[in-house]
């Protein structure tokens, strides 16, 4: 036996026939005449299939395109197909209409109907279209109409209690029912006239004005694992970075990624001086830093998450912070919002109190720094606000600190359906105090599915060298998870049970955060709060 799905031609028109009067025998037998078929085939040749068994034609799908808003969900199928003569087809329309599929009785058990059902949203996916509509018959339902209203019968249909062969089948192809519409489809005595609005979505859509420059479903990382070294000067400090950032321009990655606290070798000239001192003084070459990343993120278009640099604010407290530098020029900060004891201890650092996803070219991203990724909450917020790719620069001396870090990173982007890149420092700085050993292996990992690698790692580096890691990530696969995974944790959360969310609290101190000095930590309630 020889099935082939193709498009269908009008030489088909005699298989397609017999057929239809097959199919149709419940309500008429009537069948479509070789004219209509001639036409929709001239005005919208690549929206009809069929399947081709053994060289006969054995099943079909026909298909117009419209502009769903001309009709709204109030319709019958004689006013969506322009009284039968397809004049409401427009080639500038926003959704695939179906208006046939049909299957020869003696063909069913090869389940046909699913193949046309997937080139239908082939075909949607490849136009931009918004998805596909159709009345759907009921056929079954004259066997319960005097028991049940239609919508009772889809209910028990949706819950599989009873089998319905035309609703059933749209059901299991990620079909939803829209609406119950009433004298769709005259004639129809086995679904007593009543017909489902049907709808798929392509999540794929994209709004064409809404399409931005570099937006692309495959977005290029770049991630330093930065090795440890003495510099003489800031200048000779910053033609490091830029060599990394040249590099990882070379391979047109979207994003480069740093370490936490890679500008720490600076602070050798401050190594005489009390640590909480020196790190202060560190804190002077933040800015000069910052400004010239986004320098570097202009020059060479890519977009850099420029690891982690302390940060004296207005109010005289000592921050751990990430910037993201956009290629368009414009910036972005993280403030680390849990600080280890050793910062707590070495430095006085305290905690950010701000947790927000950022907009980029390359669409929704998140900045954690080191141990933040070990709070769930966290990045569970950053997942509700979008967040598709999340970066954690890092800094740590152990591997029990590293496997801290890896470990609950690859948690968040399995239980947010997003990836996780994270990068970090390596070798040893003998002439700044706390800084004397560091361990990385940086890494990007990915949710764990059919989409994506076995072990859920895209790339990850060698131990404990200086090298750039370059990974692809698909965004797209991310949507395709979220809708059809194997398992959904973002739709399958229990909020009826549970809930994480921001305080108001918080909420009103980020508002009032660049007004205001008055912003102790101390003062302001816990930001997470599983209730």
């Amino acid at each position: 036996m020889h099935i082939q799905v193709r498009n269908l031609q009008k030489e088909d028109y005699h298989d397609l026939k017999e057929t239809m009067i097959e199919v149709y025998s419940g309500i008429g037998g009537d069948y479509w005449p070789k004219s209509s078929i001639s036409k929709l085939l001239n005005i919208f040749p690549e929206g009809q299939f069929c399947v081709e068994v053994d060289g006969k034609v054995v099943a079909s799908a026909l298909a117009i395109r419209i502009k769903y808003s001309d009709f709204g969900d109030n319709h019958t199928y004689e006013e969506i197909t322009g009284n039968y003569s397809f004049r409401t087809h427009n080639d500038e329309g926003d959704y695939l209409y179906g208006i046939e599929v049909f299957v020869h009785p003696d063909y069913r058990d090869l389940r046909l109907g699913r193949r046309l059902y997937d080139a239908r949203k082939e075909l949607c996916e490849q136009l931009n279209l918004k998805g596909i509509l159709a009345g759907g018959r009921i056929p079954n339902y004259n066997k319960y109409a005097d028991e049940l209203t239609p919508r009772e019968y889809i209910t028990k249909v949706k819950q599989k209690e009873i089998y319905d062969p035309t609703l059933t089948f749209q059901l299991s192809n990620d079909f939803h029912v829209r609406k119950v519409l009433r004298g769709y489809l005259p004639g129809d005595t086995e679904s007593k006239e009543y017909a489902t609005l049907l709808e798929w979505i392509n999540i794929y859509y994209v709004v064409e004005k809404d399409k931005k420059p570099h937006t692309d479903s495959i977005i290029r990382l770049g991630v330093i694992q930065w090795q440890m070294r003495l510099f003489k000067n800031l200048a000779s400090f910053l033609d490091q970075v830029e060599f990394f950032v040249n590099a990882v321009s070379d391979y047109r990655a979207d994003f480069m990624v740093l370490p936490e606290f890679f500008n720490t070798p600076l602070m050798a000239d401050f190594n005489d001086l009390p640590e909480p001192v020196a790190i202060r003084k560190l804190a002077d070459f933040t800015v000069p830093v910052r400004d010239k990343l986004c320098e570097l993120a202009i020059s060479y278009n890519v977009n850099i998450v420029g690891g982690s640099m302390p940060l004296v604010d207005e109010d005289g407290k000592l921050y751990n912070v990430a910037y993201l530098c956009r290629r368009d020029g414009s910036y972005e900060e993280f403030r680390k919002i849990h600080i280890t004891p050793n910062e707590v201890r070495h430095y006085g650092m305290v905690g950010g109190n701000e947790i927000r996803a950022f907009d980029t070219d390359c669409g929704k991203i998140g900045m954690l720094i080191c141990y933040d990724v070990e709070f769930p909450e966290v990045s569970r917020i950053l997942a509700q606000q979008g967040m598709q790719i999340l970066f954690v620069p890092f800094l740590t001396d152990t591997q029990n600190g590293y496997s801290r870090v890896r470990h609950c990173a690859q948690a968040r982007a399995i239980e947010n359906e997003c990836y996780v890149a994270i990068a970090g420092c390596v070798g040893n700085l003998p002439k700044v105090h706390n800084m004397d050993i560091n361990f990385a292996q940086s890494a990007v990992f990915t949710p764990s599915d059919f989409q994506f690698p076995t072990n859920a790692v895209k790339a990850e580096s060698t131990p404990n060298t200086e090298m750039v890691l370059i990974a692809d990530v698909d965004l797209s696969l991310l949507k395709e998870l979220h809708e059809h995974g194997s398992v959904q944790v973002m739709k399958d959360r229990r909020t009826d049970l549970y809930d994480v969310t921001l305080k108001k609290a918080a909420r009103k101190a980020f508002k009032k955060k660049k007004d205001s000095a008055d912003n102790d930590p101390e003062e302001v309630a816990p930001l997470i709060v599983v209730s």
